[in-house]
């Protein structure tokens, strides 16, 4: 018990730990014991420890509520697209992030979040990665333990690239700044690399966590395996324009799943049992943030101030874009009286009704914002998969967007568009499909498209912004400053 106390230490000591810095300012309150590194992966228990660790860290606060892990992440990345309508100011947050003001200044906290946790969830995956070799234990709990840190040190990579990279330019050479690889637990300072070294050392460490993972059998989905790993290939190779390659793996990755039928849509947004779950954080009681949680944001009926005040809707250019049969449109009630609730779920009368309002996503109860984060279904698989075909002229992709279109919509048929309008309407089913899981900004990035939030429910006062040209320098996030200030190698994006 006291070894696997000092371990657990060992591991909120490095979920403290920022990218590059040598100042305090840079550090969270960490426990004043602490084991060396040697020690901590001396075994691959001690590794699943740490591992163990890194799932953890996904859902806990990097300081204030609005910055509570990758669900946070997920609605900064929704609130600035166009689909995603914030109907009031409320208590304010997330605000800001809408009208692009937070990730286009420097100094702003919320600039420095995602990079900061995100190079968290890095250095502590190397030090299970550097660590692995070494450690006394069964060689298939080394590799489950490697494979996992292997996949979280691209996804994280991958994630910060998207974000404070130039995109990704299929068929060019892409040489201009991405950010630091990180590859080690050490604090020098390091420049950043290059869009295409970064996405090398991504799909490296992903290809040779697809083999470590082969074979294991995770305890649950907030674990990953194998079918993650190759999720992640199929989303990477998407935004590289490598489309085949993009396509098969995404048709690995959903092997063995199964999409949600029409019965079981409705509040299936919550639970990571899922049958298409493939990755999730399941947030249980004893370490939920009642006010910090997913849930406390983007659910329909928890009781706080941010959802009664400012309940999240649906663009409604693009709700008028569905089906009337498309169960995807029961998600939004057009009203906002929200009439048709599943069993057992209320909202209060202090919760303001707003036309437009998402119900796609369902607390614990009104004063309870627990519910599970989805950070991978096999509809997007599918959906990936049948893109990529698409792009490549390939006749299947119809096929495959008719699989995940019938099964939400009886009367879809297969359709018959073809080349650019085929891929116009994957992406539109892509947009219905994976509305407020974290897509729609990484979308308009790399398909190089402009912002455009005119003639649907925006409020001018609200959204401040409604057009962003494609290629504008505000799509690249700005470097933080605390991190410039820590690395005097770094050099921030033109403004």
């Amino acid at each position: 018990m006291k070894t696997y106390r000092r371990l657990l230490m060992f591991s909120m000591v490095l979920s403290g730990l920022v990218f590059n810095s040598c100042s305090e300012d840079f550090l969270d309150e960490t426990p004043t014991e602490s084991v060396s590194i040697e020690e901590a992966t001396a075994t691959t228990t001690n590794l699943f420890t740490i591992v163990n660790g890194i799932h953890r860290s996904l859902y806990i606060r990097y300081g204030s509520q609005g910055r509570t892990g990758v669900g946070a992440l997920m609605l900064q990345n929704e609130v600035l697209g166009d689909d995603f309508v914030m109907t009031s100011r409320a208590n304010g947050w997330f605000i800001n992030a809408y009208q692009w003001n937070d990730h286009t200044n420097a100094a702003d906290a919320d600039d420095l979040f995602p990079y900061r946790t995100y190079y968290r969830i890095i250095r502590n995956a190397n030090t299970v990665i550097n660590g692995a070799d070494n450690a006394m234990g069964p060689d298939e709990e080394r590799n489950a333990a490697k494979g996992q840190a292997l996949v979280y040190r691209a996804w994280a990579h991958f994630q910060l690239v998207q974000l404070y990279g130039i995109r990704y330019q299929t068929g060019q050479v892409n040489d201009q700044m991405g950010v630091p690889i990180v590859l080690t637990t050490a604090f020098e300072p390091l420049p950043r690399s290059t869009v295409e070294e970064v996405y090398t050392q991504v799909n490296e460490d992903l290809d040779e966590a697809i083999i470590l993972l082969d074979g294991y059998g995770r305890p649950n989905k907030s674990h990953l395996d194998q079918s993650v790993a190759q999720g992640l290939k199929a989303r990477v190779a998407l935004v590289q324009g490598n489309y085949a390659i993009a396509a098969d793996f995404a048709e690995m990755a959903r092997a063995g799943y199964q999409l949600m039928s029409r019965d079981d849509y409705f509040n299936n947004f919550s639970d990571y049992e899922s049958n298409e779950w493939m990755w999730g954080s399941h947030i249980v009681e004893d370490q939920s943030d009642t006010f910090g949680n997913f849930g406390a944001f983007i659910s329909r009926n928890f009781s706080s101030s941010n959802i009664r005040g400012n309940p999240k809707a649906i663009n409604s250019l693009l709700y008028d874009t569905m089906s009337d049969t498309d169960v995807r449109k029961s998600l939004f009630d057009p009203t906002g009286d929200h009439d048709v609730l599943p069993p057992g779920i209320v909202i209060s009368s202090r919760h303001r009704k707003r036309p437009f309002t998402s119900q796609k996503f369902i607390a614990e109860g009104v004063g309870d914002s627990r519910m599970d984060v989805p950070y991978m279904r096999v509809s997007e698989m599918y959906l990936i998969e049948a893109e990529a075909k698409a792009r490549l002229n390939d006749p299947t992709a119809a096929d495959v967007l008719l699989i995940i279109g019938a099964e939400r919509d009886p009367s879809y048929a297969r359709s018959v568009n073809t080349g650019t309008a085929l891929v116009d309407e994957i992406l539109l089913h892509r947009r219905w499909e994976l509305w407020g899981e974290g897509f729609r900004f990484y979308d308009l990035k790399r398909t190089n498209a402009a912002l455009n939030r005119n003639g649907a429910n925006h409020s001018t006062t609200l959204a401040v912004v409604f057009d962003v040209p494609a290629g504008d320098n505000r799509w690249q996030w700005l470097i933080p400053q605390r991190a410039l200030d820590a690395n005097p190698l770094l050099r921030q994006n033109p403004l």
